[in-house]
């Protein structure tokens, strides 16, 4: 436990930290192109409930936690595997494919049957998750904007797990848990830019996770940060389609019908 971390576990613990803030500030650059917005920026004034202020200085306390949890982790696993095996040597691509694969599928698995329990819990909505909820016209930067509880045990133990359970290297962290990032910001940054790639690739994705940020879409739409797979089978999941604003920009608004399980109804 007294070993340096070597420097693919110093990357992997920094740089999905400066991708964050790096990536979101271009998205809050970005947010003046009204065109392209989901929500007026007067919306964004009115409808939000916490500051900027109070959504920085929570993110960057979650990212403190999430350091010092990495630390620690891979503190142990070099104990226990040995520190020269810490850089993971050369790894084949589609090792690497799988591994990523493995890490995304375990990542949605765990959020997503946590973040609906927290949904369906009244004591656990009302004094955590609801947090996160205060941003009814979510910001790129607050993305991880949560409850440390929840911030904790959906983010920080949820990345944990992805990372053990896949067998990735830290090298190999590094690009997983920065593009992890670059996911959930996108999902929160509340445009809808021509050419996003991040659109192409993934049906999850900004228009589909600010439906869930509005008051009609709160029981639906849990599936993050990747895939909608669980929404699909669990019967929570709630399509969406793109309208033009009134005052311009464009607006996500529910795709009828979607489907609508017991489950998803109190």
């Amino acid at each position: 436990m007294d070993r340096f971390l070597s420097s693919d576990e110093i990357l992997a613990t920094v740089v999905p930290v400066v991708v964050y803030w790096a990536y979101s500030g271009v998205y809050v650059m970005l947010g003046s192109v009204d065109r392209y917005r989901l929500h007026s920026r007067k919306d964004e004034d009115v409808k939000n409930l916490v500051s900027k202020r109070d959504v920085v200085k929570g993110v960057l306390l979650q990212q403190l936690v999430q350091v010092a949890v990495a630390v620690l982790a891979f503190k142990i696993s070099g104990d226990v595997h040995g520190a020269g095996g810490a850089n993971g040597g050369s790894t084949s691509w589609l090792v690497l494919a799988r591994q990523f694969v493995v890490g995304m599928f375990v990542l949605d698995t765990w959020q997503y049957f946590w973040h609906r329990f927290m949904h369906r819990n009244r004591f656990l909505y009302r004094h955590i998750h609801s947090w996160h909820h205060r941003l009814v016209v979510p910001y790129s930067f607050g993305s991880q904007y949560n409850h440390p509880v929840e911030g904790l045990l959906l983010d920080t133990c949820g990345g944990a797990l992805a990372f053990v359970v896949s067998g990735m290297s830290p090298r190999t962290s590094i690009f997983f848990f920065s593009f992890s990032a670059i996911k959930g910001i996108d999902d929160h940054c509340g445009l809808w830019l021509p050419g996003n790639i991040l659109h192409l690739c993934f049906w999850n994705n900004t228009a589909y996770h600010d439906v869930h940020h509005q008051f009609y879409g709160n029981r639906y739409n849990f599936s993050q940060p990747f895939f909608i797979t669980w929404d699909k089978i669990c019967g929570t999941h709630m399509p969406y389609k793109l309208e033009k604003r009134p005052g311009g920009g464009l607006q996500a608004r529910p795709a009828m019908p979607y489907t609508r399980s017991k489950s998803s109804v109190r």
